[in-house]
């Protein structure tokens, strides 16, 4: 869900318009605030009570849990790059990436150290990217030299385009490739069984994680609210040379079409959900991760078939903590056994001269749950 030129996964939603100043008080004592109910009790009426809170009805929440996994015994996934990416330094607020011949500056919060590189290396990078989409929305990208619209990048059988995104992004996010590679893994190993999985990729954005699934035997269902997105998708499958793999590509609101094909019966064997902070869907609809997961999760399960394989979330919601997702999808998932694991996903710093020091920079919060037939 959400249009690329209106969402960012980490962007925070909107702020409401400030009301209307009150008209100045013209001396003497303040007026004083009005206590709720004050007015109708003067007038001699009831005031009204407001209305008691109504929990949405889930009988499984209270369930006897089946699902094994701890919350306190975190697992700390770390991707260290591969031909076609490296993370060359962070620090002070800062990002120094390499996406395939092309190096970027881009602001990262959870970066608070120092720099292992000189300033003269920083400022020659390709592209910096300006403004903080915190707080400002799209930024700005300064280039130190011509650069072009798009370039090449690979990823095992997936090949791919890059562009310089307002939201700061290129079109890939490096460190889901540690998703990936458990991914592949898992479809092979149900294929090699005799199993032709199917997946549903839900915020598939530019359909790399579906590629790779389809590549390692998965019937592939992608959806993403934005035409931009699937577009650059399907331009990426081309690329691939991965046209005769089984993938359809969706342009839909997630929770819309999460909703519909729990009403036909349809089952997947496999689900990723890749949400942002906040999104739009094509038609207008409003996603706000807090608000609207819970209730897209409990969906999800419905839509996983009896002997599922796995379902991997991911939130970039740094400020949030991994356990708070945990306990979410092991409410969710509890009656169904199986086994949560959760934990933050890492990039490694490559290694830099004169220096051992090698960080590792916290991208994200992830939880997996794992079916009984998968373990």
């Amino acid at each position: 869900m959400g249009d690329l030129s209106r969402m960012d996964r980490t962007r925070r939603p909107p702020k409401p318009p400030k009301p209307a100043a009150r008209p100045p008080h013209s001396g003497g004592r303040p007026p004083r605030r009005e206590v709720a109910g004050e007015a109708a009790r003067a007038s001699g009426e009831t005031a009204a009570l407001p209305a008691p809170l109504v929990f949405p009805v889930d009988p499984t929440v209270l369930a006897p849990r089946r699902s094994a996994g701890d919350p306190l015994a975190p697992e700390m996934m770390e991707m260290a790059g591969w031909d076609d990416y490296a993370l060359l330094d962070s620090g002070l607020g800062r990002k120094l990436e390499r996406y395939g011949h092309v190096r970027v500056v881009r602001p990262e919060e959870q970066a608070l150290w120092t720099p292992r590189l000189p300033a003269e290396t920083w400022e020659a990078a390709d592209a910096h990217f300006t403004g903080d989409v915190e707080e400002e929305g799209p930024g700005r990208w300064r280039f130190t030299r011509r650069m072009p619209e798009t370039w090449p990048m690979r990823f095992e059988a997936a090949r791919f385009s890059c562009r310089f995104t307002s939201f700061r992004h290129t079109g890939v996010f490096p460190e889901q490739a540690a998703h990936w590679r458990w991914m592949r893994g898992a479809i092979e190993r149900a294929k090699a069984a005799g199993r032709r999985p199917r997946l549903l990729n839900l915020f598939g954005y530019t359909g790399l994680a579906s590629l790779i699934a389809a590549d390692a035997g998965a019937e592939v269902t992608h959806v993403d609210a934005s035409k931009k997105s699937i577009a650059w998708a399907r331009e990426n499958q081309g690329e691939s040379g991965l046209d005769h793999l089984p993938i359809r590509w969706i342009c839909d609101d997630a929770t819309k079409f999460v909703a519909r094909e729990v009403r036909r019966g349809n089952r997947y064997d496999a689900i990723l959900l890749d949400p942002p902070k906040y999104g739009r869907g094509p038609e207008g609809e409003v996603w706000q991760l807090f608000e609207h997961l819970p209730a897209m999760l409990r969906a999800c399960r419905d839509l996983l078939a009896p002997d599922a394989l796995f379902e991997i979330l991911t939130v970039y919601a740094m400020r949030s903590s991994y356990a708070s997702f945990h306990e979410l999808l092991a409410e969710v998932m509890g009656t169904r056994g199986g086994r949560l694991a959760s934990g933050e996903l890492f990039i490694a710093e490559d290694p830099a001269p004169g220096t051992d020091v090698r960080r590792r920079l916290a991208t994200s919060l992830w939880v997996r749950w794992t079916g009984e037939e998968a373990k």
